[in-house]
């Protein structure tokens, strides 16, 4: 691992958090990812399942994980199982956690080699009477691939059929909501590392570079200061490319005049951070160029100050529409007698700001939660409004992650320069 082992602490009162919530005389078992194949032999970089990440820190494949609150065996409540190494694995692969790295990781006691899962949970489920599987519920999610989590599910419904399936997304959905000292730290770590990488782009760029370069600058900082490299697939959106919301090849050239938006960010210890920025490619915004960037920077502004406990992120999408409404109309792109005609069910803002303002932010970039229920303390979200303007070849986005606090929210991209007069300053010294 590049990072800092991370105080078990953390995924000891997680389990305990998940275990206060499940039925007693249950079992609750989680399988890791796997290594997803691409051609030949060639499979794509290990990413683990989130939710085995936050039981148990553990970052390898073929773990698994059984949780028994009510077994007789007190030793056998909380059972860790790992792939067992050999000299020949550590030859071809590397280094694999042993019993006691993984006892100290994850603050399991019971840790075991996972060829003995087959017969440790038949020992288990034996003793319960229903089982928590969890399966990828994430509202956006789309994949049409069968998960290892899937895979298991459909065994379990074999071998195992008068069994009572509950299941442990909700649960942890709810859970992983509010982020706790630790997780938050973690965060703040990924964000002040994206910090350093635009930092380093705002000194590189200029006309006629390619978006491929600044995506270097990017990398090569994150990877420097012991990040896995990018939260998520980096957009480098120049001109024209910055009205495509999720434009991500990156290959064309950075021209005097235009801006190119940057939305791009670092991981830390799998903890994700997400920042956009929008600066002009020559390192001077032109006067309409900074009439739309301020306009977004009011709208996140005050996006910010309105996210706060006891609303809803619908309720809070409603007020946002009507901050960029208002916007809209005083930068001349809408007109007040249109939006008093418009239909509500399709507002006229949406033709420049097409896009949500916010979502959860912590293992996963848009991570779980629910949207339904009212904002708490410690919830961490991005904010992010654009303005998108295809005839003008103009798009603008800004973005940073926000702690949601009882009084005062916490900016945890706070030192990431956004202002227009400091980018400028920074980009012309």
């Amino acid at each position: 691992m590049r990072y800092e082992i991370i105080d078990n602490s953390l995924f000891i009162n997680n389990r305990k958090n998940f275990l206060d919530r499940v039925d007693k005389n249950s079992a609750s078992v989680f399988v890791s990812n796997e290594f997803m194949p691409t051609n030949a032999d060639e499979t794509l970089h290990f990413v683990q399942n989130t939710n085995l990440l936050y039981l148990t820190g553990i970052d390898q494949e073929d773990t698994f994980l059984i949780l028994a609150p009510n077994f007789p065996d007190k030793k056998m409540r909380e059972i860790l199982f790992i792939k067992e190494t050999s000299e020949e694995i550590a030859i071809w692969e590397g280094n694999k956690f042993t019993k006691e790295e993984a006892r100290k990781i994850s603050g399991i006691e019971t840790v075991m080699w996972n060829n003995n899962f087959k017969n440790v949970l038949d020992l288990i489920l034996a003793q319960t009477e229903s089982i928590y599987l969890e399966k990828n519920e994430h509202i956006r999610s789309s994949t049409k691939i069968e998960t290892p989590q899937d895979r298991f599910l459909n065994e379990i419904k074999i071998y195992y059929p008068t069994y009572k399936i509950k299941r442990s997304y909700p649960i942890l959905s709810d859970l992983r909501m509010i982020k706790n000292e630790t997780e938050v730290d973690l965060i703040q770590k990924a964000c002040d590392i994206t910090e350093k990488g635009f930092r380093r782009v705002l000194s590189y760029i200029k006309p006629n570079i390619w978006e491929y370069d600044v995506e270097a600058e990017f990398i090569h900082e994150f990877i420097k200061n012991k990040s896995k490299g990018f939260a998520y697939q980096p957009i480098i959106a120049s001109g024209i490319n910055a009205c495509s919301l999720h434009y991500n090849t990156n290959n064309s050239v950075c021209k005097s005049g235009d801006l190119i938006l940057m939305d791009v960010a670092a991981e830390y210890s799998n903890y994700k951070s997400d920042m956009t920025r929008t600066i002009p490619v020559d390192g001077k915004f032109t006067k309409r160029q900074l009439e739309i960037y301020n306009a977004v920077l009011n709208v996140k502004n005050k996006a910010t100050n309105i996210l706060r406990p006891g609303i809803t992120i619908n309720e809070y999408h409603k007020e946002v529409g009507k901050i960029m409404e208002s916007e809209l109309i005083e930068i001349k792109l809408l007109d007040k007698h249109d939006v008093k005609k418009q239909n509500p069910k399709n507002p006229l803002f949406k033709k420049y700001f097409m896009h949500g303002t916010s979502h959860h932010l912590g293992l996963d970039v848009h991570d779980v939660g629910n949207f339904y229920v009212d904002l708490s303390p410690g919830n961490v979200f991005t904010v992010e409004p654009g303005i998108y303007i295809r005839e003008e070849n103009l798009g603008v986005r800004l973005e940073d992650n926000i702690l949601v606090r009882e009084d005062k929210n916490i900016n945890l991209m706070g030192g990431i320069p956004i202002y227009p007069e400091e980018i400028e300053e920074l980009m012309n010294k």
